[in-house]
């Protein structure tokens, strides 16, 4: 694996570093990390205990006391490893102590005033990243695991920390290099390396590599939501239930539930979790027309957090009937991926699942389709397609088919780790979307019969926008800031 270089000293003698690598909050234990070459020379001098640190053997632990000139600081287990075999690449020891704030603190303190540099964030991962320990993308993924918030984010961040992005773009370059120093080699030395007709079997290479990066392109879709959850607007009349929904999602009275119309008047967001998958839910306010001012701002910011949701739940009083205000909101769910909830089943019904179909369908042909983009009218988001589920908020039925048909609709089954790669990076969605582009300029230089030479630039141009995936061709000030992102002491 290549890795990338920095100029100046950088490479051969970087200070040690240390940082507190636990929650900053009261526990039972907490951990100084340190890492670089004067390590056991630090730790000798503040280590008091049966053995000398820097004598001992690799991957041990030895209890003693943390001591500042004569005073005892604290009673610790301090874990010793030599380079290269850990994180960084380098020396390592870490300090676990007691788990106090103050504790913890003076213990850094302790470290940073007998030789150590306090650690930047993100620097420890930096250090293995410039240590060939981890390429780009695993660096992070591990601050992708770090900052995971459901099952499915951090199985996707521990397959690429496993290297799972690493082996494919490195295949995918591997490939594209063979045939660019094949052009090069042949257009040097003509007499022996024939490359007449070499742009057809360049073109079929070519057309497979473009569609293993549409296939990671495409996942990117999936990779964010992944990542960040599912935004999620709960829309539907006053009284339709939609509080009471939130609090029956999230577990908890979050929301304030009466039969007074119009109670919630602003957004309320809650995070909860469904079958692995996060969702961001936004519970606004109900959707009608009123002459209160402050009602009547919380539905307009319901209108505009409804435009930017991943997902939208229409929840239908089925025990009313449909009026002007359920004809504004089904407007609003034109283009998106939806949900509809007919909630208060356990009632006399009024509005069955056909009724509301052949109304959404009165509602869908007012509306001029030329003005939503292709994605906003493909059929996945046809009128027969959105689900509609008949619940009883109160009696907590249908919510299980609710939760399996948000799972259905956003993956389209089950979700797997051992083949797929999901795209979960804006930077690395970039990178591939560039290598794309310019692999369909090697495609046009080939169908207009361009000089070999223009396939090897656009061959190249793909490589190395490739390679700022796995941090093998990246510059050093886009290397800080990625890593400035990082928490501290990872």
């Amino acid at each position: 694996m290549g890795i990338y270089i920095v100029s100046g000293d950088d490479m051969l003698k970087r200070e040690t570093i240390a940082a507190i690598s636990t929650g900053m909050s009261n526990s039972g234990i907490g951990i100084v990390r340190m890492s670089g070459e004067e390590v056991f020379k630090i730790i000798d001098r503040i280590f008091k205990g049966k053995v000398k640190l820097s004598e001992v053997e690799s991957h041990t632990i030895h209890h003693g006391y943390i001591v500042d000139e004569k005073e005892t600081i604290d009673e610790v287990l301090v874990s010793v490893m030599y380079a290269p075999g850990t994180y960084t690449g380098e020396n390592t020891v870490e300090i676990n102590c007691h788990g106090g704030i103050y504790v913890v603190n003076k213990v850094l303190e302790t470290v940073l005033k007998n030789g150590a540099r306090a650690a930047e964030p993100g620097e420890f991962t930096k250090r293995a990243f410039l240590n060939g320990k981890l390429d780009l993308s695993q660096a992070e993924a591990v601050s992708d695991l770090i900052f995971s918030k459901n099952e499915y984010a951090r199985k996707s961040s521990i397959s690429q920390l496993k290297g799972s992005i690493r082996s494919k773009i490195e295949n995918i370059r591997k490939e594209i290099l063979y045939h660019t120093a094949y052009i090069e080699t042949a257009l040097d030395d003509p007499e022996h390396i024939q490359i007449d007709g070499y742009g057809d079997t360049l073109k079929n290479v070519v057309e497979q590599i473009r569609e293993d990066l549409k296939k990671l392109i495409d996942s990117s879709e999936n990779g964010k939501i992944l990542k960040e959850g599912i935004q999620t607007v709960i829309l539907g009349k006053t009284n339709a239930g939609k509080s009471s929904l939130l609090n029956l999602l999230s577990g908890s009275e979050r929301a304030i539930v009466t039969d007074v119309e119009g109670t919630t008047r602003d957004v309320l967001e809650e995070q909860i979790q469904i079958n692995g998958l996060c969702l961001n839910v936004v519970d606004t306010a109900g959707i009608r027309k009123t002459n209160d001012i402050v009602e009547q701002i919380g539905v307009d910011r319901a209108k505009q957090y409804a435009e930017d949701a991943n997902l939208l739940i229409y929840v239908v009083d089925a025990s009313r009937n449909l009026d002007e205000n359920d004809r504004k909101i089904i407007a609003m769910l034109y283009g998106k991926k939806s949900i509809i909830l007919l909630n208060k089943s356990d009632l006399s019904v009024l509005v069955e699942k056909e009724k509301l179909r052949n109304e959404i369908k009165e509602v869908f042909k007012g509306i001029n389709s030329s003005a939503f983009s292709e994605e906003q009218n493909r059929k996945e988001y046809s009128i027969e397609e959105i689900p509609m589920i008949d619940i009883s908020v109160k009696l907590e039925r249908g919510i299980s088919e609710f939760e399996e048909t948000v799972k259905q609709m956003f993956f389209k089954g089950m979700i797997s780790f051992n083949d797929e790669i999901y795209i979960t990076n804006l930077r690395q969605k970039e990178a591939l979307n560039s290598a794309y582009v310019s692999l369909s300029h090697v495609l046009e230089s080939i169908e207009h019969q361009m000089p070999e030479d223009f396939y090897s630039i656009d061959l190249m141009d793909a490589y190395e926008v490739l390679g700022n995936i796995t941090g093998e061709t990246i510059g050093e000030d886009l290397i800080h800031e990625i890593f400035s992102k990082f928490c501290m002491g990872k």
